[in-house]
């Protein structure tokens, strides 16, 4: 028996009951989702790492394939559809740009930005729109070398890579169309006049290496601008949100700033930030999870945001424990594909929150529910409208 996935959308941030009971009674379950090929859906913690590390597993086969998927074009492509060596090969390229250390040095900067958008907000403000939007925008614009006053554009056509019913596959390809033409003149320029920034780091590496060609550094580069944008910006409205509805957790944090860097952590397990299940992997041989055949060729889709709550791996994981140890959470993937940016957000993230509490200690949700409109039709869940205070 096939059911229709994605399941239909829980409230606000409630992960989707369905999961859990796939996860304890069918933890490898048939799945059909509106367009592509019928599906195994895996939700056990064991086995969606499984499918995450083992080389058997494979997404560049979805290539060739009609991807199980939500959006009637198949957008399956990129760095994202490579296996080891191709993809070990194209990620070379801004490998030293995203390490721990680089990241670091942008601290002082987060921090500056960050600092100055809360102190010129009002007695009420919006915390997507006024708050973690352009914290983000700004960062990655940084980061990058996009010129910040083309962040309306480039705005609208991230968004449209992530949007699932809210445009039409056209628009969605027009959008793409738009930023793969501003990106490849924006690669050119700094081919011609390097900055210190990291199109031109990469663009170094592509020299130095000599493995990397000017049309898969335009995919990289957009892959970046995407991901890098709209995840970071999404999850920090949702982890105010979390923070904000049961305040005592935002005072926790006010009381004592050093557990903020586990508070991140625990905040990227607990929120379900996809919509609709990770990539899909197809099987390169037959394999068996949790006594279930895999036959070769099958796709699987490996439910990270159930397996973050199984608790098999993470004692009463329908709690918030800022101080959980240890946290193997899965919110930045594992494996080959581990989210390449995850140095960059979790900066992003711990600073945007040291900034909040030590600056806006009394920071509050302005009208309860009534202050909050949330995303339909994308990749991933959250506000698109927080309304946030200071006032008691």
């Amino acid at each position: 028996m096939r059911t229709l996935f994605p399941f239909p959308r829980a409230s606000g941030l409630d992960l989707e009951p369905e999961y859990l009971f796939r996860q304890r009674f069918e933890p490898v379950s048939r799945v059909k989702f509106p367009y592509g090929e019928p599906a195994w859906l895996v939700t056990r913690y064991a086995d969606v790492r499984t499918v995450l590390t083992d080389p058997r597993f494979s997404r560049a086969a979805s290539l060739e394939r009609d991807v199980p998927r939500v959006t009637r074009e198949n957008f399956s492509g990129g760095i994202v559809a490579m296996d080891p060596p191709e993809h070990t090969r194209l990620r070379s390229v801004c490998r030293q740009a995203f390490t721990p250390r680089t990241v670091a040095r942008l601290r002082e900067r987060a921090t500056a930005i960050a600092t100055e958008l809360i102190t010129e907000t009002d007695d009420e403000f919006d915390g997507v729109e006024e708050f973690a939007l352009p914290f983000t925008l700004k960062m990655i614009c940084e980061l990058l070398g996009v010129p910040y006053d083309q962040r309306a554009s480039f705005r609208e056509w991230a968004e449209a890579g992530l949007a699932t019913t809210s445009i039409t596959e056209d628009e969605r390809l027009a959008a793409t169309g738009k930023m793969w033409d501003f990106v490849v003149e924006l690669v050119a320029q700094r081919r011609e006049r390097p900055r210190n920034d990291l199109i031109s780091a990469m663009l170094a590496a592509q020299t130095e290496t000599g493995d990397v060609t000017d049309y898969e550094l335009v995919i990289v580069v957009m892959t970046i601008l995407v991901a890098g944008y709209e995840t970071t910006s999404t999850q920090l409205p949702n982890f105010l949100y979390l923070l904000l509805t049961d305040r005592s957790r935002f005072q926790t944090l006010t009381e004592d700033r050093s557990l903020i860097p586990s508070a991140v952590e625990e905040l990227m397990r607990y929120v379900p930030l996809e919509a609709n299940g990770t990539t899909p992997r197809y099987a390169v041989e037959d394999m068996v999870l949790s006594g279930t055949l895999i036959e070769a060729g099958s796709p699987v889709v490996p439910a990270s945001a159930a397996a973050n709550r199984d608790p098999e791996v993470f004692a009463d994981p329908d709690r918030l424990d800022f101080a959980r140890t240890p946290n193997p959470h899965l919110g930045f993937g594992v494996g080959a594909h581990f989210c390449l940016g995850a140095p960059l957000a979790r900066l992003e993230l711990q600073v945007a929150l040291e900034v909040l509490t030590a600056t806006a200690p009394g920071l509050r949700l302005a009208r309860g529910e009534a202050g909050i409109d949330w995303k339909t039709g994308m990749l991933v869940r959250g506000p698109s409208r927080l309304a946030l205070t200071e006032r008691t």
